[in-house]
């Protein structure tokens, strides 16, 4: 997963030994926690990629992906592979193997299950698989199209000793030490890690700076000879490529000669450098070696090259406006051969004057052929185990290519050098001064329902709002929605115009439901809607993802509402929510039609709290609002006096401790779940009124579940404590900590691991209908 790296080793390997490193993550964490939004599933997993490309930027190494999607935890590689396809899976490792092709390859976790998680484990299963695999022709055949085949010349277990197990014996491990101080950067490899490993914020994986020896430990799982040092025998200097002693002599000359106050003192010598790595015959080092030193002429040269264009997003056929801009700060009499971009070519043929910027602006229309700016995985529906990518080309992409880019050709002494140059957005912000942001290209509508699911309680209409964006010039068209059988809208359609792009304009529709309500059964019926104009039909939805340490991010998906219907009663109407680390539970108690207050300090602290039927914390509340301690004192009155206190998961574990009791009684949360969304799930004491009353909950209440039943369970209990449902994954024993629940004077405490924030805005009508009988504890 993202967050599984480590960047102590990688940062050592990338800047120390100056070795070309990478890590290949398995999945792209869909199936985590978000510790700073509300994003779940797909959107997480283009969060934690982009924190991964962020955490590579400071420790130098790359990143590859394959097509295997994080499905939540899993305990064991068996599960793991039953949801994945492991031939599939263990092809993409083969193909970044052969497509990377690297002397050593490093295990995180060990393939004996010592690694906690089952994707951890199956990942290191698919390493030791691929590391002959690779070599072999006869597996996968069709990837040596565009790859050869390729072996490395070991691989090894990178050991570690769990937090809080003990010491074990490491002296048949190798060993180094990654704790180095750079002189010439200034930092330890201990601090840059620290800085990579702190870029994944949704995890909470902030960590402290480590300064001075730091030894990893390494244990060999195959490869061809016993060796003292993971490296040994292996050749990373130039003599590894035939008839390159030229080039070494020219390069240890290079380095000699360097004089980093004039550094443009080196182009001459890296020119030619550059004209004999154009000669040898080996096509992957060539490739490798030629962008490496074109980067390092561009930065000799101080060179700064850049295309901004006037607006942040285009659509297919429209006009976009752009300004390329060069200078070159240390070198005179470069000359600026030509400039192309999106089937456009211009041959400016001038020489740049030394430290002064040479501009140009220009008008194109984007082909209206061009592709939209959504990550390149989410372009097509996919199982639960694996994303599905039709290009083979992009295996292991981290993102998409940038798109449109351009390519400025200099001449630097009679050698033509290009560099593309990616169109991106530029502005100055009052406060944090100047941005850039990705170049987008959209549909020229989106189509933002107000509500991603309708959940219907009885037979009454509801309103749902659409927001109509227009992202190109004088649009008309038609907004309309097709309702599925049974179901009716009021009115059908809207006719809608705009004058110019980045308006939008906001409609109300009147959803009917079929007369007689009842649970949804297994199938998901759903809103259509599309924007008709004379030429084409859209049915996009844009999703916007804005954190300060990424870049901001885009979504396009397709712009359907779900429809639930629920039998479900309720006394209890007016609820309290303390929001923790960010989910829509809040949300989808008003869609079941609760009254719902987002609870604040003031609120908390001053005000009546008799006045609410329940409370509700957020998932990791008590992990993360520092003032949980200060509340708890309120809070524990309230239920004394009457009320209802429903506290959702926490975790307790060496990331996120918990500073402030929790309940009226002692327990513990533990690191017990269930993965198995199908679980079986048995009811303890069949008479509980949290299984009767206000909703007589069955089996049935159980199906339809998504990724988990729940996690971080309770356990060790105090006796005051009355726990309500049994479940657990095949082959482990019954887990009671699900939901319990404890009477402290009038009122009710209760801590649920249950999945509430996952089930509720999938549209599970059974978790509304039992979250909906916690909220009626004792009623």
């Amino acid at each position: 997963h993202p967050d599984d790296e480590n960047t102590r080793l990688l940062s050592y390997l990338a800047n120390e030994r100056k070795l070309r490193t990478v890590y290949l993550s398995i999945t792209r964490g869909d199936g985590g926690q978000n510790l700073i939004g509300k994003e779940q599933g797909e959107e997480l997993g283009m969060i934690r990629t982009r924190e991964l490309l962020e955490a590579r930027k400071v420790d130098g190494a790359e990143q590859f992906f394959t097509k295997a999607n994080d499905f939540g935890f899993s305990k064991n590689p068996e599960e793991s592979f039953t949801i994945w396809n492991k031939e599939a899976v263990l092809a993409d490792v083969v193909y970044t193997i052969r497509k990377f092709r690297p002397d050593v390859i490093i295990n995180r976790f060990p393939t004996t299950g010592e690694g906690g998680h089952g994707h951890h484990t199956a990942s290191a299963i698919l390493a030791v698989e691929a590391f002959r695999a690779a070599a072999d022709p006869l597996r996968f055949p069709e990837q040596l199209k565009t790859v050869t085949t390729w072996q490395a010349r070991r691989i090894f277990h990178n050991s570690f000793i769990p937090r809080g197990q003990p010491q074990k014996d490491m002296s048949s491990h190798l060993k180094l030490d990654v704790g180095a101080y750079n002189p010439l950067l200034g930092i330890s490899y201990g601090e840059m890690a620290a800085a990579s490993r702190s870029m994944h914020k949704s995890q909470g994986f902030g960590v402290a700076s480590s300064r001075g020896l730091s030894i990893e430990y390494f244990n060999k799982l195959d490869g061809d000879t016993n060796v003292t040092e993971i490296f040994e025998g292996i050749e990373t200097g130039w003599n590894r490529i035939e008839n390159s002693g030229t080039l070494s002599v020219l390069i240890l000359k290079t380095e000699q000669d360097f004089d980093a106050a004039h550094p443009e003192r080196s182009v001459s010598s890296l020119l030619e450098i550059l004209k004999q790595i154009r000669k040898i015959d080996d096509a992957y080092w060539k490739e490798v070696k030629t962008k490496e030193v074109t980067r390092l002429i561009a930065a000799c040269a101080g060179l700064w090259m850049e295309v901004n264009a006037g607006s942040y997003y285009s659509s297919p056929g429209d006009t976009f406006a752009f300004t390329v801009s060069v200078i070159s700060r240390l070198m005179p009499a470069i000359k600026l051969e030509k400039i192309s971009l999106n089937n456009w070519d211009t041959l400016p043929q001038l020489d740049l004057t030394k430290n002064e910027v040479w501009s140009m602006s220009k008008k194109l229309v984007l082909d209206k052929q061009t592709p939209y700016s959504n990550p390149y995985w989410l372009n097509q529906s996919h199982e639960p185990g694996m994303y599905r990518v039709e290009d083979a080309k992009k295996t292991g992409q981290p993102w998409n290519n940038d798109f449109p880019e351009a390519v400025i050709q200099l001449n630097f002494n009679g050698e033509l050098l290009s560099f593309t140059v990616p169109v991106t957005h530029k502005w100055t912000d009052p406060v944090r001064g100047e941005l850039y942001r990705p170049f987008e290209v959209l549909p020229a509508v989106s189509i933002n329902p107000s509500e991603k699911i309708l959940v219907f309680t009885e037979a009454e209409n509801k309103t749902l709002n659409v927001l109509v964006q227009s992202y190109t010039d004088s649009l008309s068209g038609t907004l309309q929605i097709n309702p599925p059988a049974g179901w009716s809208v009021i009115p059908g359609s809207f006719d809608v115009n705009f004058e110019k792009k980045g308006s939008e304009k906001s409609f109300d529709f009147v959803v009917i439901p079929p007369k007689t309500v009842k649970n949804s059964d297994a199938k998901n019926v759903s809103l259509e809607i599309t924007f008709k104009t004379k030429d084409n039909q859209y049915n996009s939805r844009i999703t916007r993802i804005a954190y300060d340490h990424i870049p901001p991010l885009v979504r396009i998906s397709t712009s359907n509402v779900k429809l639930v219907n629920v039998d479900l009663k309720t006394p209890a109407k007016k609820i309290g929510y303390i929001e923790g680390a960010g989910d829509d539970v809040a949300r989808c108690l008003e869609q079941a039609g609760f009254d719902v207050t987002i609870l604040d300090d003031h609120q908390i602290r001053n005000t009546s709290l008799a006045q609410y039927d329940a409370i509700v914390t957020g998932i990791r509340a008590y992990n993360t609002i520092e003032r949980m301690d200060a509340w708890y004192v309120p809070l524990m009155k309230y239920v004394e006096n009457g009320g209802n206190l429903i506290v959702q998961y926490n975790t307790s574990n060496f990331l996120s401790s918990i500073n402030s009791p929790v309940g009226p009684y002692p327990f513990k949360i533990t690191r017990e779940r269930v993965t198995v969304e199908n679980a079986p799930v048995e009811f303890e004491d069949p008479s509980h009124f949290l299984l009767n009353y206000p909703n007589k909950i069955t089996q049935a209440d159980f199906e339809g579940w998504i990724q988990e039943r729940g996690l971080y369970f309770a356990g060790e209990l105090a006796p005051e404590y009355k726990s309500v449902l049994k479940m657990n994954d095949p082959g482990e024993k019954a887990n009671s900590g699900s939901i319990i629940i404890a009477q402290k004077g009038k009122g009710y405490f209760i801590y649920t691991g249950i999945a509430f924030f996952r089930q509720l805005p999938a549209g599970v009508p059974g978790a509304y209908r039992l979250m909906t009988n916690l909220l009626n504890a004792g009623k």
